[in-house]
């Protein structure tokens, strides 16, 4: 996943229950995207960074674990794996765990504050293990509104951090904004745009290595069925240390499709 946040599931708010709650929310997600026309740093060759990066693929979930009207204490789980076509044609070499803790508080039903605590983990798949671990932890906070247009909606999720402690890599803090917005079409589809930007700076181990900076833009449709969701989407990612022992990004095209829980 890179420095960035993943494309996989994007914090919102959600509406306060009248009482407290435990285990009053569960979503689910699992997506995957084929990655196309990848354009490369000029020190990377073109076939290395095609055979890298073919498909993208995320699943995992967060919780509410226990909702107390005025916040919420919340998980996230995520596990991304990402495939080539080195050796075969479904060709896994990198898997990435995101682990994270949060609690809330409202600030009225459309706004939550909250703290985080954030942790990525990045490994080699089907690669010898020769490499030091690649890890970070975050702690930072995270600012989220709902705002309803009469129709269509936007979520905004603005958040930042300091690592706290990290393995392997160089960043000193993270930003990242994202911003969804949907437009209904019947009660059974939507349409729906993300952006996301993401900034992080660095403490100067690697020489000439300045702030970096990456995002994401897609788009698609949302299709709602009584037990859960599809989308399907289409867009254009500038991912950061794309690779886990590389500090370049790599830029692609992509397509693919996000089942949900709802």
């Amino acid at each position: 996943m890179g420095a960035g946040r993943p494309a996989a599931q994007q914090p919102i708010v959600s509406a306060p229950p009248s009482g407290p709650e435990f285990f009053s929310r569960a979503d689910f997600h699992l997506n995957a995207a084929w990655l196309g026309a990848t354009t490369v740093t000029p020190t990377t060759s073109l076939s290395a960074a095609e055979q890298r990066f073919v498909w993208d693929t995320f699943w995992g979930g967060s919780i509410d674990v226990v909702d107390y009207v005025s916040g919420r204490l919340a998980v996230i789980i995520d596990y991304e794996a990402v495939l080539g076509s080195e050796f075969q044609p479904f060709d896994p070499n990198q898997g990435n765990y995101t682990l994270e803790g949060s609690a809330s508080v409202r600030a009225g039903r459309d706004t939550e504050l909250v703290g985080i605590f954030h942790h990525v983990s990045r490994h080699l798949e089907d690669r010898a293990k020769t490499h030091l671990p690649v890890a970070w932890n975050e702690l930072g906070a995270r600012f989220l509104q709902h705002v309803d247009l009469g129709g269509p909606t936007l979520d905004v999720d603005v958040e930042a951090g300091r690592t706290v402690e990290h393995a392997n890599v160089d960043y000193t803090w993270l930003a990242d904004v994202n911003l969804l917005g949907r437009i209904p079409l019947s009660n059974r589809v939507d349409l729906f745009a993300h952006a996301a930007g993401h900034l992080f700076g660095v403490d100067g181990t690697v020489p000439g290595r300045a702030r970096q900076a990456g995002g994401l833009i897609e788009a698609g449709a949302r299709i709602h069925g009584r037990g859960g969701a599809m989308e399907l989407f289409t867009g254009f990612e500038k991912r950061l240390d794309a690779y886990p022992l590389d500090r370049r990004p790599q830029h692609w095209f992509l397509a693919g499709f996000r089942l949900l829980s709802r």
